[in-house]
């Protein structure tokens, strides 16, 4: 217990100030997109990589300039690389799936739904043969039962659809594949030479689906339909916001604080995204107020990951020690 309350005492403060800004970053990010008003939802996701990929690049060249020959020819290596292009592609269905779905449901249901990932990784776990905790077992029935009851609006509401929200959660399922690469990764190689080739990836992809889809083009008249239409000044502040936000401050930020703070600290506190996410866009204008069964089965969808994500990190810690 000792030990415990030494650790607890080791958080400085301003990793506490750079999760909270982290936080309201990337909480933001649906809200805004939604402001992008009149853009295709492909295309905007591709306009937000696109940016994140440009301010990305000079931090990556730096720490590449920084990496001993070894990491440099590691780097390299073909297993590596697909790794790399695998944790693009599922980056580029995770933006893709979960931008469209802003378009076809709620602020609060997408948000409720392409949060859900813990509850995605225990079902992988258990078609995968692996060993459950009780509590994770436990939470993902709690968090699928709230899915169900969430589900109840769909149809209901004219802004929530079933496609929609399945959008949602079909972009917490390709999350859970980036996370995987990046959990493999991550552990040599540096952040932003990570980061960089598989946003520019996303970014690719995004940009060949929404002119495949949506007819969007280089040399589009209408900015709304231009692949580069984010630098018009319209939307440039937009998007630059998404990728320094939620993009920089937001995920580059909660990387940073695993330094100070236990990562199922942090995997609980990003679960505060679907309520901050809807009162930003209660505030912007983009988000009314949830109905009672997205209340109800939002309440027991983030019960659900709580009791996962505790009882993962405990099962973690456990095997650990062992």
């Amino acid at each position: 217990m000792r030990i415990h309350r030494m650790t607890r005492s080791a958080v400085p403060l301003h990793a506490w100030l750079i999760l909270g800004a982290a936080l309201v970053a990337v909480s933001s990010a649906g809200a805004v997109l939604q402001i992008i008003e009149g853009v295709p939802p492909i295309l905007k996701a591709s306009w937000r990589l696109q940016a994140t990929s440009v301010l990305l690049l000079p931090f990556a060249i730096m720490q590449w300039k920084k990496m001993d020959e070894e990491s440099r020819q590691r780097f390299t290596e073909q297993r590596n690389l697909g790794i790399l292009v695998g944790s693009g592609i599922c980056l580029f269905l995770h933006f893709g799936l979960w931008v469209w779905s802003l378009d076809h449901t709620t602020l609060t249901h997408s948000l409720l739904f392409v949060t859900a990932h813990p509850l995605v990784f225990v079902v992988g776990l258990a078609l995968l043969g692996r060993p459950l905790h009780v509590r994770q077992s436990f939470g993902a029935v709690i968090g699928f039962i709230g899915v169900a009851f969430t589900l109840i609006g769909a149809g209901g509401d004219g802004e929530v659809t079933l496609l929609g929200d399945l959008a949602a959660f079909g972009g917490a399922i390709a999350i859970v594949g980036y996370l995987a690469a990046g959990r493999t990764l991550r552990s040599w190689m540096p952040l932003f030479v990570y980061a960089f080739p598989v946003t520019a990836i996303g970014a690719i992809l995004l940009t060949i689906a929404s002119m495949g889809i949506e007819g969007s083009a280089f040399s589009s008249v209408d900015t709304n339909l231009s692949v580069f239409g984010w630098m018009d000044p319209i939307w440039l502040p937009a998007v630059l916001y998404l990728a320094i936000g939620p993009g920089l401050v937001g995920h580059t930020g909660i990387n940073a604080v695993l330094r100070w703070i236990s990562p199922v600290v942090i995997s609980v506190s990003v679960m505060i995204e679907p309520i901050l996410g809807t009162v930003i866009g209660m505030i912007l204008g983009t988000a009314t107020a949830p109905d009672p069964w997205t209340w109800f089965g939002g309440g027991l969808i983030l019960l659900g990951i709580y009791g996962v994500t505790t009882a993962t990190g405990q099962k973690i810690s456990a095997d650990a020690e062992e």
